[in-house]
């Protein structure tokens, strides 16, 4: 069995947004040597999310418009997490909703994705430096 272990750093300069990873999570399965195998993409922050779903900026406005109703940043003093001193609770359930992590079948050396899936790091509390794992196993 073979495996590869990466992490991938993102620092967003605004606090929300969203990043197709795709791309370079395939590169990573080929610098694997993986032909059959499970591939896990992991947010390793509480305020960070990694998901699929369709590459259409429509879509990712939507998303944005769509948890910002569900869990508004403001006002702050809504939060009981935020009587810490922090102000980014909306951020916390914000991933709870979009998901920590995706696995994605590796099939003849590729993500055996969907017609239209892509792989997207998610950023609910930006501005600051963090990181998702990627795990590859396989034959």
């Amino acid at each position: 069995m073979k495996s590869l272990t990466e992490y991938l750093w993102f620092e967003l300069p605004q606090r929300r947004g969203f990043v197709n990873i795709t791309d370079t999570v395939q590169r990573l399965v080929e610098k694997s040597g993986v032909q059959e195998g499970l591939c896990l993409v992991n947010a390793m922050h509480i305020t960070a999310s990694v998901f699929i779903n369709d590459a259409e900026d429509g879509l990712l406005h939507d998303f944005e418009v769509w948890l910002e109703k569900l869990a508004p940043h403001e006002p702050i003093s809504q939060y009981r997490h935020n009587r810490t001193g922090e102000d980014n609770a909306d951020a916390h359930l914000k991933r709870q909703v979009m998901g920590r992590e995706v696995v994605v079948a590796i099939t003849r050396g590729r993500l055996d994705l969907g017609p239209w899936e892509q792989i997207f790091y998610g950023e609910f509390d930006g501005r600051r430096r963090k990181r998702v794992l990627v795990k590859i196993i396989g034959d």
